[in-house]
């Protein structure tokens, strides 16, 4: 059972999802419109966000931003098909997924069972990997460059332990899409490449020299080795 925020000013598709989810045996609270939703994320303790963008007095683009500037709670955005924003731009604000309106009730069930698969899992790891002054506590689901703390979505935190977990492996795009998603890889690299941009630039910018994820092009990506010591290590 997860503890889950609806964010949907439609009234209809709001009691529609709630009634499903309760049915699939998670906690729901509604949020009608973009205060309501604000003021209800910013209270925390949910588990996963559904957000719609297209809200009154609020929108979704903004408490999604306030979300993510505390929080790396997973966000799945619901948005009509014909919306200006992209699944790349939204990507990039920090949403974990996105679903287009109309969708499909089952579909959007496996979507949620699948990020808080990836966060529960995120949370129960205990050792501490490191690669050179980057750290990465999966007990606390906490990184850190140099001492200082980065703020990464559930995703591309994700994509970091995956990468971290494997430092002597080149990972393909879809085996990064597969372990990190938890569904099949139909080929489409958007949402991973767009990931690791941002993951790269939240590194970068807590260091700028630094180098922590190699493209190998037409291959997929790696940590660097690094010289006169191993790639990673682990400790309890």
């Amino acid at each position: 059972m997860a503890r889950i925020l609806i964010v949907e000013d439609h009234q209809d598709l709001n009691a529609l999802l709630a009634e499903s989810l309760a049915d699939d045996g998670h906690e729901i609270v509604s949020a009608y419109d973009g205060l309501q939703g604000r003021r209800a994320a910013a209270d925390g303790g949910f588990d996963l966000v559904l957000l719609d963008l297209m809200l009154p007095y609020v929108s979704g683009s903004t408490i999604l931003a306030d979300i993510r500037s505390t929080s790396d709670v997973p966000v799945i955005v619901l948005s009509a098909k014909d919306a200006v924003w992209s699944k790349i731009d939204l990507l990039r604000l920090g949403a974990d997924d996105y679903v287009a309106k109309p969708f499909d009730l089952g579909e959007l069930s496996a979507r949620i069972d699948s990020l808080l698969r990836r966060s529960r899992h995120a949370q129960a790891a205990d050792p501490v990997l490191t690669y050179g002054d980057l750290e990465l506590d999966t007990g606390a689901a906490r990184v850190t460059v140099a001492g200082t703390e980065v703020s990464l979505t559930a995703t591309e935190y994700r994509i970091l332990e995956l990468l971290m977990g494997r430092p002597d492996r080149l990972l393909s795009k879809a085996a990064i899409y597969e372990g990190v998603w938890d569904e099949p890889y139909l080929g489409d690299d958007n949402a991973v490449k767009t990931h690791l941009s941002n993951l790269r630039t939240k590194l970068k910018r807590v260091h700028p020299d630094g180098s922590y994820i190699e493209t190998v092009w037409g291959l997929g990506y790696r940590m660097p080795k690094l010289r006169g010591q191993t790639r990673n290590s682990s400790e309890s």
